[in-house]
C-alpha cells in the first residue's frame, strides 16, 4: 500500500491532536469549497489550491467587459435540485432567483420545444391531439420488437419511434458524443423525459434558480473562512504531500496517477463567442439537432439572468469533440474501454493512503451541481466521523463503478 501523506489514523494521536489537522484540497470548485468549508468550521487548517487563475472550476462566472452580461465562461450551469438541505446551503451563501430552463431546438427547418412534450408532438406531426391521444399515438409508433433496450438508439426507437429519434436525438447525439447512438448505453437517454402535457420546463425538480450575481461570488463566500487559505495558479506537487494530514483530490483521477494505466476518455467543448445588439435568439439555449450543422447549440447568456437588462448580448456556439491531453475535460465517456481503465484506477486508489477522490473528475462521473454539493457534504461528514472512530478514510465515499 502506497502512502502520499503521514496520515491521521495513528494510535499515537490523541483526540486533542485530531483538531487542527492540515488538509489540502486540490481544486477550488464546488467540491473543494464545500469540503473545505465544513472541515474549516470543525477547526482544521485548510489549504485549497487550483492551477487556474480563478476559483469556481467550470462553474466560474464573470461580467463581460463589453456588454455587462454575466457569462458562464465554461458553459451554462443551471441549478436544480430536490434536495432541500442543498438548496438551503447554496442560498445561505447567495440569493438564488427563480429561473426555469426552457430549451428550444432547431431541427429540419423548424423550432421545437424540448424536452419532447405535447406541443412538440402536435407541431411535429401537425396534429391537435389531447394527452391521452398523444400517449396512444407515441406508443403505437414505438418499436415494440425491442423488449430490453441496451443502447441509446434502441431506447429512443422503442419509446418515441424513428421520426422523433431522427429529428431530436440522432444528429445531436452523434455531434455531442462523437459516435453512433448505437454505441452508447441506453441509460443516457433514460434521463430525457417525454411529456404528454405542455410543460416545457426542461427540469422537473422542486427547487430551480440561479445565483443573483453568478456562481463565483457564491463560491467565494463558501471559501471565506479564517481557517481556509486559497492559492491559485498552483499545481499539485507530490512533495507537498508530507506537509498535510490528508488530501482531497478533485482533479482527474487518472491524472493523479500520471496516466500510468492509460487515459480515461472525455468529451470537451470549444466555444465560439459572438456579440449582437438586442436579443439574438429569444431564449437561453437553442439546440441544433441536424447532423449537417457543426455546432450542438447556441447559448445566449443574458437570458440566464432574466432579472437584468442589457442592450447588447453575448452568445456562445458550442462544438463538442474528443478531449486531448491539454484540453479541459467536460463529459466522461464511460464506455466499455473507459470502465476497464476506471476499475484499474479505483483499485490503485484504494491502495493509496491519505487521499480521497471527489467531484466529477475525481470520480469520473457526470454530476449535476446539487449532487456534487451533496457528495461533498457527505464526504466531509465521513471524514469527521473517521476522526472519531479511528477508521481509515476511504479513497471514494461514493460507489463510482
Amino acid at each position: 500500500m502506497s502512502r502520499i501523506s503521514p496520515g491521521y489514523n495513528s494510535p499515537k494521536r490523541t483526540a486533542r491532536e485530531l483538531i487542527g489537522l492540515k488538509i489540502l484540497l486540490v481544486g477550488a470548485g464546488l467540491s473543494g469549497a464545500v469540503i473545505g468549508r465544513r472541515l474549516a468550521q470543525a477547526g482544521h487548517d485548510i489549504t485549497v489550491i487550483d492551477g487556474r487563475d480563478h476559483i469556481g472550476g467550470n462553474c466560474y462566472t464573470e461580467r463581460d467587459r463589453e456588454t455587462g452580461v454575466m457569462l458562464h465562461v465554461y458553459g451554462p450551469h443551471i441549478f436544480h435540485t430536490d434536495d432541500e438541505e442543498v438548496w438551503d446551503y447554496v442560498n445561505s451563501f447567495s440569493r438564488f432567483l427563480p429561473y426555469k430552463n426552457r430549451v428550444k431546438t432547431t431541427s429540419q427547418g423548424q423550432v421545437f420545444s424540448l424536452p419532447i412534450n405535447l406541443h412538440t408532438i402536435n407541431q411535429f406531426y401537425k396534429k391537435t391531439m389531447r394527452p391521452d391521444e398523444a400517449r396512444a399515438f407515441i406508443a403505437a409508433i414505438g418499436d415494440h420488437s425491442i423488449e430490453d433496450p441496451q443502447t441509446f438508439e434502441e431506447q429512443a426507437l422503442k419509446f418515441v419511434g424513428p421520426d422523433l429519434y431522427e429529428a431530436f436525438f440522432k444528429g445531436y447525439t452523434e455531434k455531442q458524443w462523437g459516435c453512433a447512438p448505437s454505441e452508447l448505453p441506453a441509460s443516457i437517454l433514460k434521463r430525457l423525459p417525454v411529456r404528454f402535457n405542455y410543460d416545457d420546463n426542461y427540469f422537473y425538480h422542486r427547487y430551480q434558480g440561479m445565483p443573483e450575481h453568478g456562481y463565483t461570488p457564491m463560491i467565494e463566500a463558501i471559501l471565506d473562512h479564517e481557517n481556509i487559505a486559497v492559492r491559485l495558479e498552483t499545481w499539485f506537487d507530490r512533495n507537498m504531500a508530507d506537509a498535510y494530514d490528508h488530501i482531497f483530490w478533485s482533479g482527474p483521477l487518472d491524472g493523479f496517477f500520471d496516466y500510468r494505466l492509460g487515459r480515461l476518455g472525455y468529451r470537451t467543448l470549444d466555444f465560439e463567442r459572438f456579440t449582437a445588439d438586442g436579443d439574438y435568439q429569444g431564449c437561453a439555449v437553442m439546440n441544433y439537432g441536424d447532423r449537417d450543422v457543426a455546432h450542438t447549440r447556441i447559448t445566449e447568456h443574458k437570458h440566464f439572468a432574466p432579472w437584468e437588462t442589457h442592450a447588447a448580448t453575448v452568445c456562445y456556439r458550442e462544438y463538442a469533440r474528443a478531449c486531448l491531453p491539454d484540453d479541459i475535460p467536460y463529459y466522461p465517456i464511460r464506455l466499455v474501454e473507459e470502465k476497464a481503465i476506471l476499475k484499474a484506477y479505483t483499485e490503485r486508489a484504494a491502495q493509496t493512503e491519505g487521499i480521497t477522490f471527489v467531484g466529477r473528475l475525481g470520480t469520473y462521473r457526470y454530476l449535476d451541481m446539487d449532487v456534487t454539493i451533496r457528495e461533498a457534504m457527505d464526504t466531509a461528514s465521513t471524514f469527521l466521523e473517521t476522526l472519531q472512530t479511528g477508521a481509515p478514510m476511504p479513497a471514494f465515499v461514493q460507489e463510482i463503478l
